[in-house]
């Protein structure tokens, strides 16, 4: 912090320290006359006064050991404004320590998982059970505990993919992430109208019932507008994150109105990415976990 805000910061402690040791002082010497009754507050509860008395003499006590306490704290420890203390510990400083304590006992191993081929070590128990609690703590918040995704998130323990599932592609988009994103079609498409006919068009893709009328013209508006990312026969292109439509697996739902709602407003989705959290090494790893969902999870724990 700057040093006005240090000083405002070491004023306010220090005003607090010597406020509750006056007060504590104040206390220490009120005492009841001996020649009288004790004093009272002027009124009472329930047939109870309340007197205006000392203070006990443990809680006195206590108070000066709490006194005496933050002193010490504030000699040893960060506290007074950039003052950082006589033992120079810092949460900041703890936690680099702790980090680089962890590299040092897990990089060997880390490295020499990556120096391997993520096929191979797939069928290896244990990389597989490392790469589970990395994806648990780092991935598990979207994807959920199984991977199976859930709305607007991928099912990763299938095998259909929106990018690809091969080893690298899939450690590709642990590291760099993903951004997708459709525009709203509606207008292009003709309206409301164009757009009911789309839907049944995209929903036979996927063998649900729809009128067959309405599918043929959805067809064709789909051949002039839709094609250029989900291709002609509709099975999506994993170069541009564009969905397959024909195998019943959806991102956001399958009905007519979640359909239409994507093709009103559009989608937009975004993984994160994780290159920076997990490091190469890690993000291997969570690759070979991944992967080995797609392939039946022979190596999983």
């Amino acid at each position: 912090m700057s040093g006005g805000w240090s000083l405002y910061v070491i004023i306010l402690v220090v005003l607090n320290v010597v406020g509750s040791a006056w007060l504590l002082f104040w206390a220490r010497t009120k005492s009841v006359d001996d020649g009288g009754p004790a004093q009272t507050m002027g009124h009472s509860f329930d047939g109870i006064e309340e007197y205006d008395l000392p203070l006990p003499r443990w809680w006195l006590w206590l108070f000066v050991g709490s006194i005496v306490f933050l002193v010490v704290y504030l000699v040893l420890y960060p506290g007074l404004g950039n003052f950082p203390g006589v033992l120079g510990w810092s949460s900041h400083g703890q936690h680099a320590a702790e980090v680089q304590a962890a590299a040092d006992k897990y990089g060997p191993m880390y490295a020499a998982y990556a120096a391997k081929p993520v096929e191979e070590i797939a069928r290896d128990p244990k990389a597989v059970g490392i790469g589970q609690r990395l994806f648990a703590n780092n991935c598990a918040a979207c994807h959920g505990a199984d991977a199976r995704g859930g709305y607007g998130y991928p099912n990763l323990a299938d095998a259909d993919w929106i990018y690809g599932g091969t080893p690298d592609v899939i450690k590709a988009t642990i590291l760099n992430g993903r951004v997708g994103y459709m525009p709203p079609f509606a207008p292009a498409l003709g309206g409301d109208q164009g757009v009911k006919e789309v839907i049944s068009y995209v929903q036979s893709l996927s063998g649900q019932p729809v009128d067959a009328a309405m599918a043929a013209a959805g067809k064709v508006r789909f051949g002039t507008i839709c094609v250029a990312c989900h291709g002609m026969e509709g099975k999506g292109n994993p170069a541009m994150g564009a969905p397959n439509l024909t195998d019943d697996i959806w991102l956001f739902g399958g009905t007519a109105d979640e359909i239409g709602l994507g093709l009103h407003a559009g989608r937009m989705s975004k993984m994160p990415a994780h290159g920076e959290i997990l490091g190469e090494q890690k993000a291997h790893l969570v690759a070979t976990y991944v992967y080995s969902l797609s392939q039946g999870g022979a190596g999983k724990e």
